[in-house]
């Protein structure tokens, strides 16, 4: 029987800081298998246009408390 992810996140965020982004890093390490170059190169595109819409001013921000409040509701946590 797995743990809901919502009871995963509140026990994560009970850490100490260090210890959240050790975690952190350790799930995003396990999701990735293979180094896919293609990918890799896709996505170093995709940051340089978001932060050449970031420096333009042409992006409307959104605060990190409202995507977290979004985040939380739309996965029960």
């Amino acid at each position: 029987m797995s743990t809901p992810v919502g009871d995963l996140f509140r026990q994560a965020s009970a850490l100490d800081e260090r210890d959240r982004a050790t975690l952190a890093g350790m799930l995003l390490e396990s999701l990735e298998h293979e180094v896919d170059e293609d990918v890799e190169s896709t996505w170093k595109e995709e940051i340089e246009q978001r932060l050449a819409e970031l420096d333009a001013n042409s992006v409307e921000l959104v605060p990190w408390e409202e995507v977290k409040a979004k985040l939380m509701k739309n996965t029960g946590a």
